[in-house]
C-alpha cells in the first residue's frame, strides 16, 4: 500500500460562530472518521497545526512571523493514510468532516526518498 498525506486547508470561518456545543460535536466526528480509518488500518497518523509559526528564507537569514496566508488556504492539519491508488485515497477523504465547514482536502502521494 501507498500512503498519502492529507492536507486540510479552510473551513474554519464557519466554525468561528460555533457554540462550544456545537465545536466539540464537530470534533467527536472528526474521532469517529479517524477511529474508522484506524480499525482499516488506514491511518498511519496526523495532528492539528497551531495557527502561528514561523516563514524560514534564504537558509535562515530570513525569519518573519507566519505563516499568513488566506483563511481558505490556510493549513490547518493533516493526516497521512493508506491506499492502493490515488483515486482510493480520494475515496477516503470525501468522508471528512472539514466539508462541513466549506474546507478543502488536499491529497497527495507520498514519494520514497531514494538514500
Amino acid at each position: 500500500m501507498k500512503e498519502y498525506l492529507f492536507l486540510f486547508r479552510g473551513g474554519d470561518a464557519a466554525r468561528t460562530d460555533q457554540t462550544p456545543e456545537e465545536m466539540q460535536a464537530h470534533m467527536a466526528k472528526w474521532g469517529v472518521w479517524m477511529q474508522g480509518l484506524a480499525q482499516d488500518n488506514k491511518l498511519v497518523g496526523g495532528l492539528p497545526l497551531d495557527k502561528g509559526g514561523k516563514v524560514v528564507r534564504s537558509a535562515g537569514a530570513v525569519i518573519t512571523d507566519g505563516p499568513f496566508a488566506e483563511g481558505k488556504e490556510v493549513v490547518g492539519g493533516y493526516l497521512i493514510v493508506k491506499s492502493d491508488t490515488l483515486d482510493g485515497a480520494v475515496e477516503i477523504s470525501k468522508q471528512c468532516p472539514i466539508f462541513e465547514h466549506e474546507g478543502i482536502v488536499e491529497v497527495r502521494e507520498l514519494l520514497p526518498m531514494d538514500m
